[in-house]
Parts: C-alpha cells; structure tokens; sequence
C-alpha cells in the first residue's frame, strides 16, 4: 500500500538532492561570476525549510511513538545541527566570509553531499519506523503538517540554536522572523515545498497517466 508520509519525504530528498548537485555544478565563469548563486542559495533555502520542518514535526512523532523515541530525538537533532552547519559553511563560502574563503569548493561540497547522505539515510530510517508503529491516517496528518511547517519554517541554515522541545521551537520562530525580514529586504525568492498527496485516492488511470501506479497489495 502506498504510505503519503514516507513517499513525501522521498520526493522531498530527491528534490533535495537534484538541488544540491545543481548547485555544485553551477560554475561562476568569466561572463557570468555569480552564476552559482541562484542555485546554491535555491538548495540552501529550501533544505534550511526542510530540516526545520522536520525537527518540528517527526521528532516529536518519534519521541511519542517509537520504542527508542528520546534516543532517535537527540540522534535527529545532532545530525540535523552537522548537516546545517555544512550548509552554513557553503553559504560562507558563497558569499566570501572570511573565515570561509580560503577553504576550496572541492572540500565545501564532498563535506555537505556527506552530511546531506547522513541526514537523509536517518530520516527516511525514522520514517520507516513510523510506519511500523502508526496508523496510516497518523501518517498521513505528518506529511500535511510537514508540508504546513516547511511553509513557516526559517530559510537560512541555523545549527547553533535549540532544535528539540520548547526552546527548538522558540527558537524556530524567532529565526524565521529574522530570515522573513532578510528575505523581503533581498527580494528573495523562496522556492515551494514537496505537496503531498494521497494517491489512494486517485483512480486507477489518473495513477497510470502520473507513471506512479500504487494499486491493492503494493508496498509503499
């Protein structure tokens, strides 16, 4: 049977990560010196909507729900804070910081693709447990509310504040304050988040024209 939560989170990582490699291969020429802005800072807005939204939402499920729920909290927050501290290197880099600039691009990347792998790999390992441990309408509420909070979630890579509990999501808010105001005053453009969707409730054909067929008895 199709899962609306793990399939959401799947093709969120995929945009994710053809984001990321359109990033790194976007190349600054002699014509065109920033043209690796728009596409790394695309991917930085968009994983920085992401992994909050995650801390906001799927930790607290797993906290609740799993056998090992608090371990997987503090397993999540640790990867989430490297990841994004990956992310604010590159942005460093990007926008010529000088505790930044001397490091080569070569090292910027191979060092977020790792943390990016790491935080996906634990990610969809949480997912996969909540469906073993919830019902599918549970699952079903998690994808929409992951996809409301990446809507209302900060835009720039904060690894330094709280992530977990009642200081994470103080902290969330106070952040996306701040990146809301940035974000207008740069005229920046926020790219949409993954929608979910149920294809339970497509019919049979609408599943085949969408090349994603999830008929009785298939696995998620």
């Amino acid at each position: 049977m199709h899962d609306k939560l793990l399939h959401s989170i799947k093709a969120t990582h995929d945009v994710l990560d053809e984001r990321l490699s359109t990033a790194e291969w976007h190349k600054p020429t002699h014509d065109r010196p920033r043209d690796r802005f728009p596409a790394t800072d695309t991917f930085l807005a968009s994983a920085s909507r992401h992994l909050a939204a995650a801390n906001a939402v799927l930790v607290p499920a797993a906290r609740r729900r799993l056998p090992d729920g608090n371990d997987v909290a503090h397993r999540f927050s640790r990867t989430s804070r490297d990841l994004e501290y990956a992310m604010a290197q590159t942005k460093a880099k990007l926008y010529g910081e000088a505790h930044a600039i001397h490091r080569p691009w070569h090292d910027i990347w191979a060092d977020l693709h790792r943390r990016f792998d790491e935080f996906m790999a634990l990610e969809e390992e949480v997912v996969t447990a909540l469906v073993e441990h919830t019902t599918s309408e549970a699952r079903s509420d998690l994808a929409d509310r992951v996809y409301g909070a990446e809507l209302h979630s900060p835009t720039r890579p904060h690894p330094y504040v709280p992530h977990l509990g009642l200081p994470g999501k103080v902290a969330r808010r106070i952040c996306l304050g701040v990146d809301h105001f940035w974000d207008t005053t740069e005229g920046r453009m926020i790219p949409e988040p993954v929608k979910p969707h149920d294809r339970d409730h497509d019919g049979k054909l609408a599943q085949y024209l969408l090349a994603d067929p999830h008929l009785p008895g298939d696995e998620a």
